[in-house]
């Protein structure tokens, strides 16, 4: 069964750090169904990348995470799977 996960990439604010990250998805074929990026830390050096993948498992989103957390600049990669409300 596949689930929506959520994925929080924490790396320096490097220019190529956000086109880095979403090319992680479309190695895996994948577009994130939401994605929010903002500048932060000390002197604005950090960069917060928070994502929602769709029609994932966990062993692929487990993947994702590893190959998230080998780019260059990324200091730590975070991801759950996205608890639905109950009716």
């Amino acid at each position: 069964m596949s689930a929506t996960f959520c994925f929080s990439v924490h790396t320096d604010a490097e220019p190529s750090a956000l086109p880095r990250v979403m090319e992680v998805f479309a190695l895996y074929g994948h577009v994130p169904a939401r994605c929010h990026v903002e500048r932060g830390g000390p002197d604005g050096r950090d960069l917060v990348i928070d994502t929602q993948l769709e029609g994932l498992d966990q062993a692929e989103a487990a993947q994702v995470a590893k190959r998230l957390g080998r780019i260059v600049s990324v200091v730590q990669v975070l991801w759950s799977e996205k608890r639905r409300a109950a009716a």
